[in-house]
């Protein structure tokens, strides 16, 4: 199992800003790395991908809002969150698809394509 290592979780208040941090030790080629979150009772679900050339992908609850970022290492992925809102808390999740097609990610709905998963990092955000 790839390790991957989530940071940067913790309690902030609504409109302010959180970024979080996953160092890989993946050591092949990423085709893909991905941030999800999931709240307590609900499924799981995809918050923004971002290729192995850089081109992110953005659920439509964050879009404008949060932005995902890769290291020039390819090794730290970074998700800035701004102007947070109360349903933005959750368990924070990074993932990664290793592969040679460094222009795909999955789909934002598709989990079972990621080869590796962080243990997550809890974001709370009050009203």
């Amino acid at each position: 199992q790839v390790p991957l290592m989530e940071s940067g979780g913790g309690s902030v208040q609504a409109g302010g800003s959180r970024t979080l941090s996953c160092y890989s030790r993946y050591s092949g080629v990423i085709s893909c790395m991905a941030w999800f979150r999931q709240v307590a009772g609900k499924p799981r679900e995809a918050v923004a991908t971002i290729t192995g050339t850089d081109v992110p992908t953005y659920a439509d609850a964050v879009k404008d809002r949060f932005t995902i970022l890769v290291g020039d290492d390819k090794r730290t992925l970074t998700l800035q969150m701004n102007d947070l809102k109360p349903e933005d808390t959750g368990v924070y999740y990074c993932a990664l698809r290793g592969g040679f097609n460094t222009k795909y990610c999955p789909a934002l709905g598709v989990e079972d394509e990621y080869d590796a998963w962080g243990q997550g990092t809890q974001v709370t955000v009050s009203a």
